[in-house]
């Protein structure tokens, strides 16, 4: 107990940091586009854990990377993450009206302005991340970070598994089997924990091969991390999560708990993230990783 009190208290320390720096980044609110720049920043800074810019830059660090070029990357991926949370919110898709413990940014800002919230969030995220270049002269390193936020951000990552989702509550439950339900968490979800951990590696000048291992890193932390988000939309309450509780059972979803229960859920969400973090130590890498693997362990126990 004592120890994860510890664990908590460091996490805490470098959660305030990182949103500190992600803060940095946002835009001002003037001139005649002023309210879209106040949804932005009302959906940047409604709280979260800020769990993907940590990620990338504990990743970072253990690599031996140093100086400020990961921060506007850092910032980067936690725009695209709120992107999709709102987009995920609005009536078309998800229609819940709180999300982090207050009012969703179509509900205050009205649900023409989310939909252009989201879109330019997302934008502001490249435009954000090219900031990089001017924080370092390590080009190459930038150019594949850059690269993978794209890649997994697009049609072959979180916004090509988002559609699938969709067609998922679309169709109706009987219609999804593991296999689809895998590639929904696999992109949806797991895809910007990837590029977290990928983007870390690579500006830190890290292997390809070892490039290559962070992202199944992701993959199985990203895919563990949703079978407990499944876990607690059935356990949980909406004052501990910060957003309605059986969501997925309203929105007709099928999820691990659908599929296999929770209790089985709960074994393959925990195998995962043993894998993921036997994949860790096996990694040679010049700093120490124990943060890392206590947080990527933390993220499948975790509460509001």
């Amino acid at each position: 107990m004592e120890h994860l009190q510890s664990f908590r208290k460091i996490l805490d320390e470098k959660t305030k940091k990182v949103q500190a720096i992600v803060y940095d980044y946002l835009p001002g609110e003037a001139g005649f586009a002023s309210e879209l720049a106040e949804a932005i920043r009302y959906s940047m800074t409604a709280g979260g854990k800020r769990i993907r810019p940590l990620l990338m830059q504990e990743t970072y660090q253990m690599f031996g990377g140093t100086g400020t070029v990961v921060r506007p990357f850092m910032a980067a991926i936690e725009m695209v993450h709120t992107h999709s949370l709102i987009h995920d919110d609005l009536p078309a898709i998800d229609n819940d009206e709180y999300r982090r413990g207050r009012k969703t940014t179509h509900v205050v800002f009205g649900e023409a302005m989310g939909v252009l919230a989201g879109d330019a969030l997302l934008n502001y995220a490249y435009e954000t991340a090219l900031l990089a270049f001017e924080e370092s002269e390590k080009t190459e390193e930038c150019i594949a970070a850059l690269r993978i936020l794209a890649q997994k951000t697009g049609i072959c990552g979180m916004l090509g598994g988002q559609s699938v989702d969709v067609t998922n509550e679309k169709q109706g439950r009987l219609t999804v089997d593991e296999e689809m339900l895998n590639y929904i968490y696999e992109n949806k979800t797991s895809a910007l924990m990837e590029a977290s951990l990928m983007i870390g590696a690579a500006l830190a000048g890290a292997s390809k091969e070892q490039i290559h291992q962070m992202e199944q890193i992701g993959s199985e932390v990203g895919v563990a991390f949703q079978i407990e988000d499944d876990i607690l939309d059935v356990t949980s309450t909406m004052e501990e999560l910060g957003k309605p509780i059986f969501s997925d059972e309203k929105n007709q979803k099928t999820t691990y708990i659908t599929l296999f229960g929770v209790e089985e859920a709960g074994v393959k969400a925990a195998e995962l993230t043993r894998q993921a973090i036997a994949r860790l130590d096996r990694l040679s890498v010049p700093n120490d990783k124990a943060f890392l693997a206590e947080l990527l362990e933390y993220l499948v126990v975790r509460r509001k």
